[in-house]
């Protein structure tokens, strides 16, 4: 439990800073296919989890990447 928890705080933080810091990016954050179960009462376990996190850092990695160049 205290994994998930980790997760889950990692997961508030970085959604935090992207708003803060990257209101452009959070827009997507509602298009994550995680974000929209196919299952009508969906197991978020902690591999779900950490894959959510994992994808939210390559989405602000990719944004840095190619848009703090042209600015």
């Amino acid at each position: 439990m205290k994994k998930i928890h980790a997760v889950l705080t990692a997961i508030s933080q970085l959604i935090k800073t992207i708003e803060t810091d990257y209101p452009e990016l959070y827009q997507f954050l509602d298009e994550n296919p995680v974000t929209i179960p196919s299952e009508k009462h969906p197991d978020l376990d902690k591999d779900a989890l950490e894959g959510y996190l994992a994808d939210l850092n390559s989405l602000l990695q990719h944004h840095l990447e190619n848009h703090s160049k042209s600015k």
